[in-house]
């Protein structure tokens, strides 16, 4: 049984403190916050998790093995630093960390003190994606020619971030997980309507020419979840909010010829199939998370969301502020 304590009870936290509470293998022993009102509310419905304003206490508490930090993203570091530093495993909200620097000293403090370092990049766990990953890697798709992602919708805006520190997290480590290799290039164009940036479009350039794009929106009057891959041969589609179909495969697409003899004719024929739903698991993904966590602490599995995974996430969103501050240039990472 795995003690674990939960910092930051705002609109994330809560989700993590119920699932672990539903896993088998860990117990919540600890919560904090710096609101009280919030401790007050939660302590309600966990009576037998001690709840603290003191991050210090849950550091130093001996019992706890492990913590979720669901914190502000400035605080990341620090925060999950302090749980390494005591030997104690850590989980953090996406992103990893602020900077790559401070994301760099974390991926390396894990591998020191030998302990789990993971990013709640919760769509990564999604059955969705995770059949995703598994046409491609079968040669289902084919080749990857392109991916496109809208996430928009009349969304809660943070304070402390911009919007593709706010939502790109969760595309480009869905990106991440499904090539398998970071891009070689960023170019970020984004405008902001009274703060922070709150409309954004990031586009990415993997090399031999599979391009990415992905665009995210604080202020869509309509909500809009959708993923497409393009391949080679099928193509995936996958909508978050299309609860019976979250994945489609089509058969459709294009042939293209690389005949030297056919230069001058058209080398592009259009094919049109079946189109068809795989069957995917019900699960909860963030339950999924939270039992892979469980794996990897107990040694029986590897990070899947790991501290590197988030580290190349952080790396991508560095390269696309720097090219926002610079009017959209290309940033080559």
């Amino acid at each position: 049984m795995i003690n674990v304590a939960v910092a930051g009870l705002g609109y994330w936290g809560p989700n993590l403190v119920r699932n672990f509470n539903a896993c088998a293998d860990t117990t919540v022993v600890r919560l904090c916050d710096t609101d009280p009102v919030r401790l007050g509310a939660i302590r309600r419905q966990y009576p037998n998790a001690t709840c603290t304003t003191s991050f210090a206490e849950v550091v130093d508490d001996p019992t706890v093995d492990a913590v979720a930090i669901a914190t502000p993203v400035s605080t990341h570091y620090e925060l999950a630093r302090s749980v390494l530093e005591a030997g104690k495993h850590v989980l953090v909200e996406k992103p990893l960390a602020g900077s790559v620097a401070d994301a760099e000293r974390l991926v390396a403090l894990a591998k020191h003190v030998r302990r789990v370092l993971m990013v709640d990049h919760v769509f990564v766990h999604s059955p969705s994606v995770q059949k995703m990953a598994e046409l491609i890697q079968s040669g289902e798709v084919g080749d990857v020619l392109f991916i496109d992602s809208v996430r928009i919708n009349l969304g809660l805006m943070q304070h402390d971030v911009n919007v593709l520190w706010d939502l790109a997290p969760h595309d480009v480590s869905i990106i991440d997980h499904l090539i398998g290799r970071p891009p070689r290039s960023v170019v970020a164009l984004g405008s902001s309507h009274g703060g922070l940036e709150d409309v954004a479009y990031l586009h990415l350039d993997y090399g031999d020419k599979l391009l990415a794009s992905v665009h995210v929106n604080w202020l869509s009057p309509v909500k809009v979840r959708y993923f497409l891959v393009g391949g080679s041969r099928r193509s995936l589609l996958y909508d978050e909010l299309n609860f019976s179909e979250r994945v489609k495969v089509y058969d459709r697409g294009v042939d293209v010829s690389n005949d030297p003899e056919g230069i001058r004719q058209v080398l592009i024929s259009y094919r049109s199939g079946d189109v068809f739903s795989p069957r995917l698991d019900g699960k909860e993904p963030l339950s999924k998370l939270v039992e892979h966590f469980v794996d990897c602490i107990a040694g029986r599995a590897v990070p899947i969301s790991s501290g590197e995974h988030g580290l190349r996430v952080v790396r991508v969103l560095d390269a696309a502020q720097r090219s926002l501050g610079h009017g959209g240039a290309r940033v080559t990472l």
